[in-house]
């Protein structure tokens, strides 16, 4: 399956680079008869690679079966989603220095509305732009470590993001906030509490159910939440999962 078909592999996949298409690109399917017109969108990695899925503009999805016969044509170019963050909010001196590590997940990422996608598009200081009542709280240095889904992340990036926990520490922060995905924060964070043992400052974990874009949003409540924990004076780790 590539990265850059979400979903689509085999077939399907060799048909949609012929064509020269992407995810969002508008392409037409002609089949027995029968047109179909819409908007390219990402199919689950557990589908066949005998389908083809697309948006109408009546807004609905319908798949559509590969044959011998199937003629498939790209006929406009998707707009990739973009973000433009609101400038950083001033820091306050001498509040406690705090930082925010960002790996991916829900609370980094951003919803395509064309095609429906969810997709790592947020930074750590992207975060902290949106949400500018951080800067009561502490001074944040953020950082970007990865921009992976949580099914993604492999012991290979627990051992650098335990790394990376480590030389926030060593620099003197008050704490350390971990931006993740929800399916496997758990593991993460067991991983932590393990790589980085005696802790000086908390390590909190933080995950979002809905991306920051969104109203209904908790990424905001709980990145606020994590940072506010990092005050406290426990040692050690932490995984706050909303």
């Amino acid at each position: 399956m590539s990265e850059e078909f979400l979903g689509y592999k085999g077939k399907a996949l060799q048909i949609l680079k012929g064509i020269g298409a992407e995810i969002g690109d508008v392409i037409r399917i002609t089949k027995d008869g029968e047109t179909y017109e819409g908007i390219l969108i990402p199919r689950s990695e557990y589908g066949d690679d005998k389908h083809v899925v697309i948006k109408l503009k009546s807004g609905y999805n319908v798949g559509v079966s590969i044959t011998p016969t199937t003629q498939i044509e790209k006929v406009g170019a998707g707009v990739k989603p973009t973000f433009i963050p609101p400038p950083l909010p001033e820091q306050k001196p001498g509040l406690p220095r705090v930082a925010i590590i960002s790996t991916g997940g829900t609370i980094a990422s951003r919803v395509d509305y064309r095609t429906g996608a969810v997709r790592p598009a947020l930074s750590a200081s992207d975060l902290y732009s949106v949400v500018p009542e951080l800067s009561e709280i502490a001074i944040i240095d953020a950082k970007i470590l990865f921009s992976l889904y949580s099914e993604n992340i492999t012991p290979k990036h627990w051992s650098e993001t335990a790394k990376n926990v480590a030389k926030h520490i060593k620099k003197g922060v008050a704490g350390v906030v971990v931006a993740h995905g929800t399916d496997t924060l758990g593991y993460t964070a067991a991983a932590l509490s393990f790589a980085l043992q005696d802790l000086p400052v908390p390590v909190i974990m933080v995950a979002s159910q809905r991306s920051a874009d969104r109203p209904s949003s908790d990424a905001a409540t709980n990145l606020i939440g994590a940072v506010k924990g990092c005050q406290r004076s426990f040692r050690g780790s932490s995984c706050r999962h909303a």
